[in-house]
């Protein structure tokens, strides 16, 4: 479970959102295959955390790299994902990461916050 109390598969380590809160959520070997079959998402990048593999995309050149990139399990799930996001944006969020963010200093960080809702704070302590 996520720090805002969503369900993840156990096993999941990289979701990738809209705006809307539609998510595929990939394994650690589909996140690993994802990030070598697109050269690390670099080319459909807007801004990206420093620190982690948390970032933001741009929905119509995510579409255009899985299309000529090696094919990929989850590659239709991703397409549709961004075809019929509400923005022009898609937003990659690291469930692996303990990272903060803080070196993510432009813009980006900004709206990655909004649409992933804040994830990057840690999960309130229990209460003695």
């Amino acid at each position: 479970m996520t720090p805002d109390g969503r369900d993840v598969p156990l096993d999941g380590v990289l979701a990738i959102l809209d705006e809307d809160g539609e998510e595929v959520v990939l394994d650690a070997g589909e996140a690993t295959l994802l990030f070598t079959v697109t050269g690390d998402l670099d080319d459909a990048t807007i801004s990206a955390c420093p620190e982690c593999r948390s970032r933001v995309l741009a929905c119509l050149a995510l579409v255009d790299l899985l299309d000529l990139s090696a094919p990929h399990p989850r590659g239709d799930e991703l397409i549709e994902l961004a075809d019929e996001a509400p923005s022009s944006h898609c937003y990659v969020h690291d469930l692996a990461s303990p990272c903060r963010h803080r070196q993510w200093l432009d813009p980006g960080r900004l709206e990655w916050i909004d649409v992933v809702g804040g994830m990057e704070r840690p999960p309130p302590r229990p209460r003695r």
